[in-house]
């Protein structure tokens, strides 16, 4: 299965490297495109969860690895939420 790595800037500046283990990503993503918290969020949680299920298909089991990310994602998010403005930039794909 092919796998992925997407590139984001929170709100804040930081950059992260994040994991996908399908590249449905690409579906929900583009490089150098600005998206609402909110937005950025439920892409996330519906791109990596049919990543996961992908994998469910082929191997028996979910992704864990896509679950983990999608609640690093989640876990740093929240500490945007009470920013309206907030924006999560994809900057890149890594493959």
């Amino acid at each position: 299965m092919p796998e992925i790595r997407f590139v984001i800037r929170w709100p804040d500046g930081e950059e992260v490297t994040c994991y996908s283990p399908s590249l449905v990503i690409r579906d929900y993503f583009a490089p150098s495109t600005a998206y609402p918290l909110t937005d950025f969020l439920d892409r996330s949680r519906t791109a990596l969860g049919i990543a996961s299920e992908r994998v469910r298909a082929k191997y028996g089991v979910p992704c864990s690895r896509a679950l983990r990310q999608l609640g690093d994602i989640e876990t740093r998010a929240a500490h945007f939420a009470d920013q309206p403005a907030a924006q999560v930039i994809c900057t890149a794909f890594i493959e």
